[in-house]
């Protein structure tokens, strides 16, 4: 606690404001258990940049702490670029303090010589990812905490090529922030060197959108959508790009279209939750809607609800949607002939069954660690490579290259063509899904999700995954363990032969086991949240569409004994 002590009091200098002052000299006095919470580590960057509770202290988000960031990358941008003007774009969502943050932000940059293009209102993710590029910057920031909770709020990095930092880069960037005091941050700003932007950066983003979504499928003017941007920032984008690809039976929900911080109407503002789209669902019921699109407050994840066979509306997920978007991409691809440099991609932790596909059409599929940043550096790394589509379990999905990122605007409108093109033809959305489980093998997927706050919440955490590690299964509903994947040592093992296999992609905190009928169970920690994430995968053939309802209870019933089985 003395260590912890002396952090919190060095805040108390005249480098630092007076209510930032007052408020640390409350807490040391009246709650010495929060002050332990706030100051006992450094804010960490995770899969998803640097996320974190806002308030004052070292291991949250204030303008300190971003300005710190700031300063350290703007070291690393003028060592990089020695010879360039240096240029920064800078985007944020609807969040508390998100507009105010990425002010200073933006006068830390200027302050050290670098020219800031800052948008003039809230933006999505996704556009901002694509102006980088389209700026000619060097690097881009976005204040976003994604789908976490109100009192959140984040900084994600991206480079010159629009994908968000990954490694050597991140820790080099790291290192030189950790290598600064709070004292070295340059507060001076200089208004010559930011500059305001809005429509031209627009008006680009949703003509790429549109060129890269839409497909001129049928049907269109007879395809209702309602659309939840769950308070966020895809209001300011989706509606216009699905109106300019030709939608116009589009419902809005009102009561959620606002920007607004707190996400009044949903416990979370999060579409993997069935709770977040319930009232888009009411909404489309009442109406008849075909599809239901909600986004996350920055846009990059997409939740969307279809008819089933029952004719009722019906939450997809992130596995789901993924599989379809890419077999319809993949079939127009196919259409016009493969080059043979074509690839898909997805995450360690995501349905199996994007594999499969990729087999069938003799598409080349990469597989990369969870976050999308690493999508977007295969598509950096293999230049002569052409990305074709590919997404995660976790409700992300990217359509070509245009954007580095997950992008749920241009997604949104693949989804909308993918159905309105299959109801035309006498079709839907889940039915070309059944359709595509008889045709590459029904894989089916849950997620169990624990979240654990606070220093014993990450010893917890650590403790689960060591214990996982450390007393692995002998069998999972009867199927014997075949593999496990360590992604800490980078070594796969078959341990019924003894086999080991080298693991060719970056280290992580990921264990996988997987069994003689391909079941899979993956372990790992968020990297945005206090959680510990399950992910369970299991497949069965499918012979023919009609058979699906009774091979889906099996497979559901098999996922809840896994479930049962592993006491989660």
């Amino acid at each position: 606690m003395d260590s912890i002590m002396a952090t919190a009091q060095s805040w108390l200098t005249d480098f630092f404001d007076d209510r930032t002052k007052s408020e640390i000299l409350n807490l040391i006095k009246n709650d010495p258990e929060e002050l332990k919470e706030r100051f006992y580590k450094n804010l960490e960057f995770g899969t998803g940049g640097m996320r974190g509770v806002m308030g004052v202290g070292t291991n949250r988000i204030n303008r300190y702490t971003l300005g710190k960031n700031t300063q350290g990358l703007s070291n690393y941008l003028k060592r990089s670029y020695t010879d360039s003007e240096i240029k920064v774009v800078i985007a944020y969502d609807c969040r508390h303090n998100s507009k105010t943050l990425a002010r200073t932000v933006a006068e830390v940059f200027s302050a050290n010589g670098v020219h800031v293009y800052l948008f003039s209102d809230l933006r999505t993710t996704p556009e901002l990812s694509f102006a980088v590029r389209y700026l000619g910057c060097h690097a881009g920031i976005v204040l976003t905490a994604s789908h976490n909770p109100p009192e959140y709020n984040g900084y994600k990095v991206y480079w010159a090529d629009g994908g968000q930092i990954v490694p050597p880069q991140d820790g080099e960037i790291i290192a030189e922030i950790d290598s600064l005091s709070f004292e070295d941050i340059k507060f001076e700003t200089n208004e010559n060197l930011i500059h305001l932007i809005d429509e031209e950066v627009d008006e680009a983003f949703f003509t790429a959108s549109v060129n890269n979504g839409n497909f001129d499928a049928k049907g269109k003017d007879d395809f209702k959508i309602v659309f939840t941007s769950l308070h966020g920032t895809s209001i300011t984008a989706i509606p216009e790009v699905l109106k300019r690809a030709g939608y116009n039976n589009v419902t809005i929900i009102e009561e959620q279209a606002k920007p607004n911080g707190d996400f009044p109407t949903v416990v979370s503002p999060n579409p993997e939750e069935p709770e977040a789209l319930e009232m888009a669902i009411k909404k489309a019921e009442e109406i008849g809607a075909d599809m239901v699109v909600g986004t996350d407050p920055d846009s990059d994840r997409l939740g969307i609800a279809v008819r089933n066979l029952e004719g009722k509306m019906e939450l997809l997920n992130g596995n789901q949607t993924m599989v379809l978007m890419t077999k319809f991409l993949l079939d127009k691809y196919k259409e016009q002939g493969f080059k043979g440099n074509e690839f898909v991609a997805s995450t360690i932790v995501s349905t199996p069954m994007m594999g499969q596909m990729a087999k069938a059409y003799g598409v080349e599929f990469k597989i990369a660690l969870t976050g999308f940043k690493w999508i977007g550096k295969m598509i950096k790394d293999f230049p002569n490579s052409k990305f074709i589509g590919g997404g995660e379990e976790s409700f992300g999905y990217m359509v070509g290259d245009f954007v580095r990122d997950k992008d749920a605007v241009t997604s949104t409108l693949l989804a909308c063509e993918i159905a309105a093109n299959a109801k035309a033809n006498g079709s839907s959305f889940y039915k070309d899904l059944i359709d595509a489980y008889a045709q590459f093998g029904f894989y089916k997927e849950k997620l169990i999700s624990l979240t654990k706050k606070g220093i014993s919440g990450a010893e917890e955490i650590k403790q689960m995954l060591k214990d996982f590690k450390e007393n692995p299964v002998e069998s999972v509903q009867g199927s014997k363990l075949l593999w496990i994947e360590d992604y800490n040592t980078s070594i796969a093992k078959n341990v019924q032969t003894g086999e080991e296999k080298p693991i060719n992609i970056p280290k992580s905190n990921v264990l996988i086991y997987e069994t003689e009928d391909g079941t899979r169970i993956a372990a790992r920690p968020s990297g945005t949240e206090p959680k510990v994430k399950f992910y369970i995968s299991t497949n069965a053939k499918l012979a023919n569409a009609a058979d699906y309802k009774s091979v889906n209870s099996q497979l559901d019933a098999k996922l809840d004994g896994i479930q049962s089985e592993l006491n989660l």
